[in-house]
């Protein structure tokens, strides 16, 4: 099958949708397909073997300069006419990738989406709420032309549903057990992400460090766990546009910023903190979350969004209500203060993240499209 998959994001950004694009294409490669990629800004010129078409962009600045908006061109189209694609998977379209959708159905080509990031949602953590509606509009006329439209997480095909998205299918839940293991804990993370304090207990939080993730209740959250467990510490893995009022809110004297971490060295912190915190209300999965799982480490995570699709309350981890500072502390100081409690959770999670692999989730993803192929009226 030849695949025109088109991404708002893509590396060197790293966040929950590129890890699941390039993950994707990997297992697109060894199950046999073919596929051209469009990114916007300055992307490898491949990946997993497949030619990766830059496309030039500008920073959404100020309101989240990480972003990288692309701007289509004609020689989009020549690519995409070319290739001769058999389908065009639009990945999270707003601009980049909605000029994809355009492009399916100027090619008569058939089309699939797929929704990861809930933008309206975003907008308002963002405090530009008056796009709200106008993009919640845009978005859906967008994804109301595919043939099939893909959610990843239970919660938020109810959701694409509720806002009027039609032919929603679940597109499962995946992660990497092998990258991501109990094994990668190192005393040399610990120290790393405890600025020199390695037996101290450690809460981690591995993402994006942006309004929208909530991550201001930490603390708060952290100041309360303190009063509990002396010298408790915060490692934050990961960088963006909220970092710098984030360092001036979080204890300095117990919280380290890490930057952006990669490959065994992302790995390493995720295993070798003992609690993950996940605060966040927009998340359509929350694909750390299972990374965490993968690397035996419990998460405390919000009530909200994808999220509980993932956690399994007071089994793999906790879930609590956004604003509930208080149960927030709750949870992670139980965690902090019971070790063997902490560790079966831990290996109950490992458990749950071996039943998602990345080849089955690639292998249903394959069905979507062929789905697409079969219901396209131009097509035999």
């Amino acid at each position: 099958m030849r695949i025109s998959m088109f991404t708002e994001v893509f590396l060197p950004k790293i966040d929950g949708v590129v890890t699941r694009v390039t993950r994707t294409l990997e297992q697109l490669r060894d199950l046999g397909h073919e596929v051209q990629l469009f990114a916007p800004g300055d992307p490898p010129a491949e990946y997993a073997g497949f030619e990766v078409i830059p496309v030039r962009g500008v920073r959404l600045r100020p309101i989240y300069p990480e972003i990288t908006v692309g701007m289509p061109t004609p020689r989009i189209h020549r690519a995409v006419r070319e290739f001769q694609p058999d389908v065009l998977h639009a990945v999270n379209p707003v601009w980049l990738a909605a000029y994809g959708v355009f492009e399916a159905k100027t090619h008569d080509v058939p089309l699939v989406c797929s929704f990861h990031t809930d933008v309206p949602e975003y907008v308002e953590s963002l405090r530009i709420g008056w796009a709200r509606q106008p993009v919640a509009t845009w978005i859906r006329m967008l994804h109301n032309m595919a043939a099939v439209n893909l959610c990843t997480s239970g919660p938020m095909v109810d959701k694409a549903i509720n806002q009027g998205f039609r032919n929603v299918e679940l597109w499962p839940k995946a992660v990497d057990t092998t990258g991501y293991h109990p094994d990668r804990r190192s005393e040399a993370m610990r120290e790393k992400l405890s600025d020199g304090h390695p037996d101290a207990p450690l809460v981690v939080y591995v993402g994006r460090m942006s309004l929208e993730k909530n991550l201001d209740r930490l603390a708060p959250i952290m100041r309360r766990v303190r009063e509990q467990v002396p010298g408790a510490r915060l490692a934050m893995v990961g960088s963006g546009p909220q970092i710098d009022e984030l360092k001036k809110l979080l204890d300095p004297a117990f919280t380290t910023f890490t930057g952006y971490l990669s490959g065994a060295e992302l790995a390493g912190a995720f295993a070798s903190g003992d609690v993950f915190a996940f605060p966040s209300t927009t998340e359509t999965l929350g694909l750390v979350a299972l990374e965490s799982f993968a690397s035996g480490v419990p998460v405390v995570g919000a009530r909200a969004g994808g999220i509980p699709f993932v956690i399994d309350d007071d089994v793999t981890g906790y879930l609590v209500e956004p604003e509930d500072l208080d149960t927030w502390a709750e949870r992670i100081i139980g965690l902090l203060q019971n070790p063997e409690r902490r560790r079966e959770m831990g290996a109950t999670a490992r458990k749950e993240a071996e039943r998602h692999g990345w080849r089955s989730a690639t292998e249903r993803l394959v069905r979507f499209y062929d789905l697409a192929i079969e219901g396209h009226p131009t097509r035999d």
